[in-house]
């Protein structure tokens, strides 16, 4: 069976996944759920929810910019790898209860996504937002770039689902994911579809 086709709209792909089909071919995105945060016809950018960072953790990211944590729930964050491009930047995507007035993007009515140490420092402190999710780099395109990888079979996308977003447990995402189009692995194929 080859996938859905994709049929772009004036909406795009804004607060949807993307997941990577079976046969994607960079390793960097192999399995990879990714939230997308914007999508114009210029550019777009997401962050993969699903590939976790097993070397460094929140507590690190604190001490790193002088920050005390006060919440005893600090050291059981991860930190996840958002994708290949600025891999140093952080970002927190998060419930839309916490909100700045600088530094805070609303990308659907549930989720907002900020990259300031404001935000850092709140959930340090218990005060941030109920649910949220941390990653250091993205996964960005640019003008025409993730519709033509789409075209290409590369990607599925699928309605966001916040309970596969602010799940520690990073190994099912993909599959739960999936199973939000009622479809299993083995009926995806390789081979893109045109009519």
């Amino acid at each position: 069976m080859s996938s859905p086709q994709y049929k772009l709209s004036s909406s795009y792909l804004t607060g949807q996944f993307l997941l990577a089909m079976p046969s994607m071919a960079d390793p960097r995105f192999e399995r990879s759920v990714i939230y997308i945060c914007t999508h114009s016809p210029d550019e777009a950018m997401g962050l993969i929810i699903n590939k976790q960072v097993d070397d460094l953790c929140f507590i690190d990211i604190l001490e790193q910019l002088g920050i005390q944590p006060k919440s005893p729930t600090c050291s059981e964050i991860y930190v996840h790898r958002g994708g290949p491009v600025g891999s140093r930047r952080g970002f927190v995507l998060h419930s839309t209860d916490y909100h700045q007035d600088d530094g805070t993007m609303k990308v659907s009515n549930d989720i907002a996504l900020s990259a300031t140490t404001e935000i850092l420092r709140a959930i340090a402190e218990g005060n941030g937002p109920d649910n949220y999710f941390m990653a250091l780099g993205y996964a960005g395109w640019g003008a025409g770039q993730l519709d033509e990888e789409i075209k290409n079979n590369a990607w599925l996308n699928v309605p966001a689902d916040a309970e596969i977003l602010f799940s520690q447990d990073c190994s099912n995402k993909w599959h739960l994911a999936l199973a939000k189009l009622g479809i299993s692995e083995h009926m995806l194929s390789g081979q893109a579809g045109h009519a």
